[in-house]
């Protein structure tokens, strides 16, 4: 890429999309173009299609999308299925008809089967069952890696597609009803120690800037909610529950780490198949459980309530190819983790 190349980030106030920026810049990329919800309605086709005729950017990185963790994913299935469908279908063909030749679309690894084999290789897509509480956003995903193979055979186009491993950093969503696990282990843990010192106004102040607490949050917290919606101290706050039995393995990349391996991908000009991007180890949730509840402080205990679904027993990505691109992950997990929560009390900045 040169680096006055015109850079077009679809999701640039997102996690990904905001990391790859913040690379773009690092490596003296000086044209990069963003545009924000209010500018520009990625559902609305007629838009986007305006957008790209009228701007024409030489590279395009597809990092919007409507994501969550499993209780998301459950919920909203139509809206996760609909929406994203949507969206990437708006770039990819508003951009072939722009006439852009380099693209990038950020799948997700939990699109994989359910039972792959592990670590998981490019090749297992499509191979088995999904994950049932995933379905409809991995059949999304699925269709914008397909459509842009489809692309690239009709029209020549070099339009990449790179899998990313369970991500977490700087602007992760921190949204109990919404969020992925290693946020919502961060805020959970730190909720519970507020609640601990009995500040209640910090959590407070945490509900106004990361939105809502779940009641059985609240309650696990010690906390009642009043008729005018002020929060009041009820018990003494009891363990933290998490999800699940603590004993499925996932594999966590610092999201910067992704944004650099998109980024070396497009400048090394790589014109091949699917790639994952992981840092090619894991650990179990119980494990993740202790590497969070030791970067915010917590000293309390932890439950796991068994009643509540799993997921996917496990979920590694086998690296190998991009290793052989030249590139590997750099951030350890328990100083990611940590450069997370200094971000999390940071407040959103975007």
């Amino acid at each position: 890429m040169e680096l006055n190349a015109k850079i077009f980030v679809a999701g640039h106030r997102g996690m990904v999309g905001s990391a790859i920026v913040r690379r773009l810049a690092e490596r003296s990329f000086s044209n990069v173009v963003v545009r924000s919800r209010t500018d520009l309605n990625l559902l609305d086709s007629a838009a986007v299609r305006d957008f790209m005729a009228s701007e024409r950017p030489d590279y395009v990185f597809v990092a919007a999308a409507k994501v969550g963790g499993i209780l998301a994913n459950n919920l909203y299935r139509g809206q996760f299925i609909y929406e994203n469908l949507t969206i990437q279908n708006n770039l990819i063909h508003s951009a072939h008809m722009a006439g852009v030749q380099r693209l990038m679309f950020l799948g997700s690894s939990c699109i994989y089967p359910k039972l792959a084999p592990q670590p998981i290789k490019e090749d297992y897509l499509l191979t088995g069952l999904l994950e049932p509480t995933n379905e409809p956003y991995a059949i999304a995903k699925i269709a914008g890696i397909k459509m842009c193979e489809a692309y690239n055979a009709q029209y020549g186009r070099q339009y990449v597609s790179v899998m990313p491993t369970n991500l977490y950093g700087p602007n992760d969503s921190y949204d109990l009803n919404n969020s992925h696990v290693l946020p919502a282990l961060i805020r959970k843990f730190h909720l519970a120690k507020l609640a601990h010192a009995g500040d209640v106004t910090g959590i407070a102040a945490d509900e106004s800037r990361y939105g809502a607490i779940p009641g059985d949050i609240l309650q696990s917290l010690g906390l009642v909610r009043e008729a005018d919606g002020a929060l009041v101290k009820a018990s003494e706050p009891g363990p933290v529950l998490l999800w699940g039995t603590g004993t499925p393995r996932r594999e966590f990349l610092y999201v910067d780490d992704l944004a650099s391996a998109c980024v070396h991908l497009m400048e090394a000009g790589y014109d091949g198949p699917l790639v994952n991007i992981g840092v090619g180890d894991d650990v179990t949730i119980r494990e993740l459980s202790e590497v969070a509840k030791a970067a915010v402080g917590y000293s309390g205990e932890v439950v796991f309530d068994v009643t509540k679904p799993d997921g996917t027993p496990r979920k590694l990505l086998d690296v190998g190819r991009l290793e052989s691109l030249g590139f590997e992950a750099g951030m350890p997990l328990a100083d990611g983790v940590r450069l997370a929560y200094a971000d999390y009390l940071q407040g959103k900045k975007i």
